[in-house]
């Protein structure tokens, strides 16, 4: 089962652009974050005000948590901004009001001269903006390196100690079905910590706004986007990889007309996603249900080739669909949608959605019951 409750507590301050090497196509942080530029001394005190503000905020909530940076490449800022910030976020775990520090990066600005530079402060998580894994979609979207880069950078992380979390989009420029597929086996390779899934949006003044209006580049549809990352979630589950985000956070700058100009954007992206999960898995239940073989009227029963519970009868009319009681409004969808999906598409006279304790589904994401048929989802 996912678990959404047992998050850390993160005190984020963004930096827009700050650090990187030059705009990637679909980026246009001062709308995603509010943000504006400036120089490298402006960016310090601004940095300074913003981790002494995240400071106080843990201080009146009495709940440390890491001081995360966001927004730029914050290991290719220049050394004194960069040794500035570190210096200042450090002070904040001695005093116990942070408990480590974070940030996210460029797989190509994390050298091994980067960590061991790094290593002389409290870092705790360090996020790689991959975005992707396929080399023809990486290549498409202009981000100056290969999938090799993020593989390389991952390994270092990792032997320098520190927490992994790996970024991806869905719908960048080239991106197929097969290749983002792909980037999902080799995302779960690298055995991040946690994933976070964006959709890719195109916003004014970026080189994807310019493609888009161009007839260049095609957005995914709000299904597409939804889909691909249901895939995506239901592999990271399956492997023990936590997916701390799904969808941009909201913002009123996003908000503003003109701003977004197409795109998949959701306020509820991530619960979408989840909704079309549990879908989708019942689904794969009844398909594999239906093309495993009934046993010979007195014979053994058949067991499904997932471990489910053996096959007994072929023509129960109804179901139960057993779900924890946290996650009962992503199983029945808005407007109860899933349920007449399910109803409809499997011939059921009525499903009837249960919710229970976790522990009575067995620590796994729910059961269906299909006469006296049982599956775990």
């Amino acid at each position: 089962m996912w678990d959404r409750q047992n998050r850390p507590r993160i005190y984020p301050a963004f930096l827009p652009h700050a650090g990187c090497p030059y705009r990637c196509v679909y980026c246009n942080q001062y709308a995603v974050t509010g943000g504006s530029g400036g120089r490298e001394g402006s960016d310090l005190l601004r940095g300074r005000a913003a981790i002494e503000d995240r400071a106080e905020r843990s201080r009146r909530s009495g709940i440390p948590g890491e001081i995360a940076f966001y927004g730029g490449t914050f290991t290719a800022l220049p050394e004194a901004l960069l040794d500035g910030l570190l210096e200042a976020a450090a002070a904040g775990v001695r005093d116990g009001v942070f408990t480590g520090i974070r940030f996210s990066t460029r797989p190509d600005a994390v050298s091994e001269d980067t960590v061991r530079r790094l290593q002389a402060f409290p870092i705790r998580t360090v996020e790689l903006g991959a975005q992707s894994l396929s080399d023809a979609v990486l290549l498409a979207s202009r981000r100056g390196y290969r999938a090799a880069a993020v593989e390389a950078a991952a390994r270092r992380v990792r032997a320098a100690g520190w927490a992994l979390g790996i970024q991806l989009m869905v719908g960048l420029p080239g991106e197929t079905p097969s290749r983002f597929q792909g980037t999902i086996s080799k995302a779960v390779a690298l055995r991040p910590d946690f994933v976070r899934l964006y959709p890719a949006l195109v916003l004014r003044d970026t080189g994807l706004a310019r493609w888009f209006e161009s007839g260049r580049y095609r957005p995914l549809s709000l299904d597409q986007a939804v889909e691909r990352c249901a895939f995506a979630f239901d592999r990271f589950l399956k492997n023990g990889i936590r997916v701390a985000r799904m969808g941009l956070h909201a913002d009123p700058e996003l908000d503003r007309p003109g701003t977004i100009l197409a795109g998949p954007c959701h306020p509820a992206f991530g619960y979408l996603v989840r909704v079309r999960w549990w879908r989708n898995r019942v689904d794969a239940v009844m398909e594999g249900r239906a093309k495993t073989p009934a046993p010979p009227e007195g014979g053994d029963a058949v067991a499904l080739p997932d471990g489910s519970a053996p096959i007994r009868s072929r023509n129960q009319r109804s179901a139960v669909l057993h779900v924890p009681s946290n996650l009962l409004s992503e199983a029945l969808g808005p407007r109860r949608e899933n349920v007449t999906y399910w109803t409809r598409k499997w011939g059921w006279d009525g499903l009837d959605v249960r919710p229970e304790a976790s522990a009575a589904v067995e620590g796994r994401n729910g059961r269906l019951c299909v006469g006296d048929e049982e599956f775990h989802l």
